[in-house]
């Protein structure tokens, strides 16, 4: 099913694609609709242009690829399935998302991956190829942030200010030279090692492949690996331990 939005309200654009019984979807010049394919499973669909707020948000397993930018609150509470960003996205990309996967080529705004959590074998995963703004994994839960900084040229990391405010589960790894400046005391950094490595590998190789890009020039650079640290009573506030 092929789908011109133009103006299109929301909420029609989003029933036609609800209501189709074909799998796959195509949206051509997308102008900001918002909660497109929310809640939705089963389907595979192509945005074409930039989707608004909230794209994907309760995501349950269906894919969804976009030829532009997203805005806001991509993937808010997605549980299974997967968005890739063929552009940058807004503030809040992966809000509480609790499975999936979400690949952003170029940049995210402030507090991706906020509230992201994970249970058993649900372990999100948020990719950012270019940089982070500041808030980065925000009382984070679970789940794996990667923050890659191609094109980075500040000669800092990629990544804003507060990165790990409130964290208190899961692991960032940012792809830097110089070690993150500025990390909140319930914060523990450290070099990646071939075990960290070894986790986010096929990962990697997936962001590179969504988006041609050659993996050996992505991996095999220096990664720090950012987790909460257990010895600092915030933790507590979040945990039986």
């Amino acid at each position: 099913m092929k789908i011109t939005a133009n103006l299109m309200h929301f909420k029609e654009l989003n029933e036609k694609v609800r209501n189709t019984p074909e799998k796959s979807v195509e949206i051509d010049n997308c102008i900001g609709q918002r909660y497109i394919a929310s809640g939705l499973s089963n389907k595979d669909i192509i945005i074409n242009g930039t989707p608004g707020n909230a794209l994907g948000a309760y995501l349950n397993g269906a894919n969804i690829t976009v030829y532009g930018n997203a805005q806001d609150a991509t993937g808010d509470t997605m549980n299974d399935g997967s968005i890739t960003i063929h552009g940058s996205s807004g503030d809040a990309t992966g809000y509480a998302m609790r499975g999936g996967k979400i690949f952003v080529r170029d940049n995210a705004g402030y507090r991706a991956g906020i509230h992201m959590k994970a249970y058993k074998e649900k372990i999100p995963k948020l990719v950012i190829g270019g940089a982070a703004g500041s808030f980065l994994g925000e009382y984070q839960a679970g789940g794996v942030i990667v923050v890659l900084g191609i094109n980075n040229t500040t000669g800092k990391a990629p990544v804003g200010r507060f990165c790990g405010t409130g964290m208190h589960g899961g692991k960032i790894y940012i792809r830097s030279e110089n070690e993150p400046e500025n990390l909140p005391a319930q914060v523990a950094v450290r070099k990646a090692e071939s075990e960290d490595m070894n986790e986010i590998e096929d990962l990697l190789k997936e962001y590179c492949d969504n988006f041609n890009y050659d993996p050996a020039k992505i991996i095999n650079k220096t990664f720090y690996v950012l987790t909460p640290n257990t010895k600092n009573p915030y933790k507590r506030l979040y945990t039986n331990n």
